[in-house]
């Protein structure tokens, strides 16, 4: 792939900067069962993308929007969500719950970038189908790790369970946050519509 060497290996670097972050913050995490549960996933996305590099090389603000979710979520599985020092946004806005879980669930809508990338790039779907096939499926992961979130509290119990949980106190936690994950993607989805990325040259 052509470009300037800062381009071709921005993903590369990327992927190292996010190791370093990441190891780092596996040491003494607040609470280690927490920071496992939170961590699995990050490391089945992280390794995923590492292992398909190299049959499809998503752009770079794809990575780049991919990552903003891989760092917030490490940050998350080592403080837990509800305990993120984030007190200079609450007290900014005059919040009374900490509101860094909602960034995190806004990031994961990021994710219908790279998916509506991959139906474009190669021809699997006609705009309209990629654009709400995104959307869907971004809604459809949200939803189903609320229900995983309330598995995993009810199997924990305890603290555990509670601080994966992350709902402090808030009744309607997990619709806030599918809204955020929905919100994320449909902001992902307007930057795609704009980034210009189109289908692949089939070989003649």
């Amino acid at each position: 792939m052509g470009g300037s060497p800062v381009s071709r290996y921005f993903p590369h670097g990327l992927a190292v900067l996010f190791l370093i972050l990441w190891t780092a913050l596996a040491v003494n995490p607040v609470m280690r069962d927490v920071w496992w549960a939170e961590n699995i996933p990050v490391m089945v996305v992280f390794l995923l993308l590492a292992a398909t590099y190299r049959f499809f090389r998503f752009s770079n603000l794809a990575y780049g929007l991919m990552g903003c979710w891989l760092v917030l979520h490490t940050i998350g599985g080592h403080y837990t969500f509800a305990n993120v020092p984030f007190d200079f946004i609450t007290d900014l806005f005059g919040f009374e719950r900490n509101h860094f879980d909602r960034v995190g669930h806004y990031s994961i809508g990021f994710y219908a970038f790279p998916l509506a990338e991959l139906l474009t790039r190669k021809r699997l779907a006609k705009p309209a189908v990629v654009y709400l096939f995104s959307l869907f499926a971004i809604m459809a992961l949200a939803a189903g790790y609320e229900i995983i979130e309330w598995w995993y509290a009810v199997l924990a119990g305890g603290e555990a369970g509670i601080e994966f949980l992350g709902s402090q106190g808030d009744i309607w936690d997990a619709q806030t946050d599918m809204l955020c994950d929905t919100l994320g993607a449909a902001t992902a989805l307007v930057l795609f519509f704009f980034s210009g990325i189109k289908a692949e040259q089939q070989p003649e």
